[in-house]
């Protein structure tokens, strides 16, 4: 079976890594099993046609059986509400194609130094699970400005977004081999349900989706603890759960933890549609320098590869996520060809080569 790819570069370092990241799938997978679509949006084409998100882009991205995109964002170019159009462009899409889960892997790799201190690889190995289309974000367009005195926008939370979110995590848990420290299947549930009744009632839904998976253990966090705790004991960890905005904020707390978002994967997936993404913004200050990271969006590309693997049964492109992310990993583990975001000076065409080079 062949697959049909939406690609969107996008905005500042977005066309260097989306390309990079478009070379190591055709290298692993062969010529003839992706069929990758290039689409126009973001920042950029927003200056030049005044749509972020164009239609045909949309229809293709409905059709297509997932979407790769490389980064969004330019400075100054916002709507006259100050808003940033470049987050705009994943946002209709989120929105657009019900994304309802933010899927954030929090992984420690080989090569990589953590900046906390005496943790290893393998220690530090959990997934964040964001509810992506209600919670804070809900707001988005729809909140009130008020003669420049006032600003409101209004937190929302469903039964059916949580239960969904929820029943996504705790399978997730399932088919991971539990936290690092114990070995126990376990999803966190970060809130503030002692402070906000929207919270308290993300948490009763939880709890109740809990009882369907005995085999996993439940557990609770508020959120501002959370913060210390992944610091000082991420092996407990295995899948989190949060609201949009929590888990927006903890992800790149998470990502902090082992190496910084240059090296953090991205998924945004619902029941039909999956887009993947480097977790990185655009960087427009090194754009066309070719001194930009893949390895975020690389190993997107792996996590777009395990979700079509399972989706459609194929163990080709289980092993082949499996091979591009072992061939990163080898990389970064040899310690030859280190990005910039990781104290080194390979250019993003090196780092390229090299995977290319070790997925040979």
């Amino acid at each position: 079976m062949s697959y049909d790819i939406v690609t969107i570069d996008g905005d500042g370092i977005g066309p260097e890594v989306c390309q990079a990241s478009i070379a190591v799938l055709r290298e692993a997978c062969g010529s003839d099993r992706l069929n990758f679509i290039a689409c126009e949006g973001g920042a950029l084409h927003y200056q030049r046609s005044g749509q972020v998100l164009p239609d045909d882009t949309l229809a293709a991205c409905r059709s297509a059986h997932a979407m790769l995109h490389g980064a969004a964002g330019l400075p100054g170019v916002t709507y006259p509400d100050g808003t940033e159009v470049g987050n705009d462009l994943h946002l209709r899409l989120r929105f657009k194609l019900d994304l309802f889960a933010n899927v954030r892997p929090i992984r420690l790799l080989r090569g990589v130094q953590c900046p906390l201190k005496d943790w290893q690889p393998g220690q530090i190995d959990y997934v964040i699970v964001r509810e992506n289309t209600e919670g804070l974000y809900a707001s988005r367009g729809g909140g009130v400005r008020l003669r420049d005195e006032l600003a409101t926008d209004t937190l929302v939370v469903t039964r059916k977004g949580v239960e969904r979110v929820a029943r996504f995590a705790f399978n997730l848990s399932r088919q991971r081999q539990g936290a690092p420290r114990d070995g126990q299947r376990r999803v966190t549930v970060c809130d503030k349900a002692n402070i906000l009744n929207s919270y308290a009632f993300f948490r009763a839904v939880c709890t109740e989706v809990a009882q369907t998976y005995a085999d996993v253990a439940i557990d609770y966090a508020y959120a501002d603890a959370i913060t210390v705790h992944m610091i000082k004991k991420p092996d407990f960890y295995d899948v989190i759960v949060a609201e949009n905005m929590f888990g927006d904020i903890i992800s790149d707390l998470g990502a902090g933890t082992v190496g910084g978002l240059g090296v953090a994967s991205s998924a945004e997936l619902g029941e039909h549609h999956g887009l993947f993404q480097g977790a990185h913004g655009s960087a427009p200050d090194i754009a066309g320098q070719d001194a930009a990271s893949p390895v975020a969006t690389m190993l997107s590309a792996a996590l777009m590869l395990r979700w079509l693997g399972e989706r459609h049964a194929d163990a080709a492109l289980l092993g082949d996520a499996k091979r591009i992310e072992t061939a990163v990993e080898e990389v970064l583990a040899q310690g030859l060809v280190v990005p910039a975001d990781q104290g080194g000076k390979a250019r993003c065409s090196e780092f390229t080569q090299a995977v290319l080079h070790q997925l040979r």
